[in-house]
């Protein structure tokens, strides 16, 4: 069976990225699993002081694989679980992450992004969280997001639902920098190069300080993806979700 991610250092920068194209690396359970288990990896490699995450394929991450959770219980409230452990293992992974944006990222996707310590995207990336419009709730990845542009942009977002431009997602600070898609490469690149000559005691030293400034969040996380996965596992939910996939 192929691997649901790729990983690969250089030096002190580590590359991994979501292996679900057809699925537009939406993720589903085992994916995370394998997640969870990288970032346990780069973790032990006291070598690697940068990872740049991305997605294989055309897109970035689809977010969670809706399909997984239709009529099938306890489902949600596993994947919504493992996807909060995931974006706080990012937050205080001692490398700096970078997220190099590609393509979509919807719900949790773009949660994700926003959990990044960088994220770079180019203007005719698609990101939003639709999960309203879903009868979804996008409660899991909210503490990031009003961490990444305030409360009260991350209450409109979140509640207006749909997608937005990669631009219009730069401008509303849920990505940090937005550059013509022919120059995302070399930017991610230009990062990562820029952060890996940096002193990596003095990098992980203030990625810690800042993770346990923001320690409440986690709880946040986890009871919003409690909410998330109530709401999922509920009739609104289960009969839009029904209608998508039928």
């Amino acid at each position: 069976m192929a691997e649901l991610t790729t990983y690969s250092t250089d030096g002190r920068i580590a590359r991994l990225a979501f292996n679900r194209p057809d699925k537009r690396n939406a993720l589903s359970f085992d994916l995370l699993t394998e997640l969870l288990g990288r970032l346990d990896e780069i973790r032990a490699d006291t070598d690697v002081s940068v990872v740049v995450l991305t997605g294989e394929g055309r897109s970035f991450c689809a977010g969670m694989d809706l399909k997984a959770v239709l009529h099938e219980p306890g489902a949600p409230r596993r994947l919504l679980d493992a996807i909060a452990e995931f974006t706080i293992g990012l937050r205080t992974l001692p490398a700096v992450v970078v997220a190099r944006v590609n393509g979509a990222a919807i719900g949790g996707g773009c949660g994700i992004a926003a959990t990044c310590d960088i994220s770079v995207t180019h203007p005719e990336a698609k990101l939003g969280f639709p999960e309203v419009d879903l009868g979804v709730c996008p409660a899991v990845v909210a503490p990031w997001l009003v961490q990444a542009t305030g409360a009260g942009r991350a209450r409109r977002i979140l509640m207006q639902g749909g997608t937005l431009s990669g631009l219009r997602s730069y401008e509303l600070g849920i990505i940090s920098e937005c550059v013509p898609v022919e120059q995302l490469d070399a930017r991610v690149d230009e990062i990562a190069q820029g952060l890996s000559a940096a002193g990596p005691e003095a990098l992980r030293a203030t990625k810690r300080l800042l993770s346990e400034m923001e320690s409440d969040i986690y709880e946040q996380v986890r009871r919003g993806a409690a909410v998330s996965a109530e709401v999922i596992a509920g009739p609104e939910a289960q009969e839009r979700l029904a209608q998508l996939y039928a």
